[in-house]
């Protein structure tokens, strides 16, 4: 198979079916834009399974996903699409970098929750953008921007209500977006831990990537509590 793409967490795969890629998972775990690294086995097949409930879960509650089907642990096959280079970041609490730049205090809630977008540029350090500059920059027009705060803030809706029935607190997340060829935007890549902030709500205590991120705790640990959480719904 063809590899036209590789990143920190995931490779895409093209096997020659039209429309689709296939997506492998990696065990890799990076932070701080990759300047600390870890290989921890099992974690692609955890990132996966994770994943998948979310997307499914989602498309049920009317999202349109890139998802199709799971191949084998560490891979699943997902629609093609164009990824529009702007990560979307929803924000229920105050944690990680907006503590750090604005000085506000840990788990300050949002009401209504915060929208923001940044430039998915790991060269340039995935800074924030505003939508006037995402227009002027052709990243997006007006109405993709709109649709993708509509779709974000549904996301919010439904995952903050599956995770609080679970017991976790979803403090942030991020999201990225694709084009198919004919122009439908898609929820893409993947949400799973690696991608978003869950907490205990008594003992905010941290079950994603923070464990990693700030020597916390156990990864592996983390993420399969919250798969094994997951798997309880159904």
């Amino acid at each position: 198979m063809k590899i036209l793409y590789e990143g920190k967490a995931k490779i895409l795969f093209d096997d020659g079916v039209p429309g689709t890629l296939i997506q492998h998972f990696k065990d890799s775990a990076t932070a701080f834009n990759a300047e600390k690294k870890e290989e921890f086995e099992g974690k692609g097949f955890l990132n996966r399974a994770i994943s998948e409930h979310l997307f499914t879960v989602l498309a049920a509650a009317g999202i349109p996903t890139h998802f199709v089907e799971t191949i084998d642990g560490n891979r699943d096959r997902v629609r093609r699409v164009d990824i529009i280079p702007l990560e979307v970041v929803v924000r229920n609490r105050a944690a990680g970098s907006f503590v750090k730049r604005f000085g506000a205090p840990k788990n300050l809630p949002f009401v209504p929750p915060l929208f923001e977008l940044y430039l998915k540029d790991d060269a340039l350090g995935d800074p924030q953008i505003s939508p006037e500059a995402s227009f002027a920059l052709s990243l997006a027009t007006e109405e993709e921007i709109a649709q993708l705060k509509v779709f974000a803030l549904t996301v919010n809706e439904v995952l903050t209500a599956l995770f609080a029935k679970v017991g976790l607190l979803l403090a942030d997340y991020k999201l990225e977006f694709g084009r198919t060829a004919p122009g439908e935007i898609l929820l893409a890549d993947e949400i799973s831990p690696d991608t978003m902030r869950l907490w205990d709500p008594e003992t905010m205590e941290s079950f994603d990537k923070d464990l990693f991120r700030e020597d916390k705790g156990d990864l592996l640990a983390g993420y399969r509590e919250v798969l094994r959480r997951l798997e309880a719904t159904l």
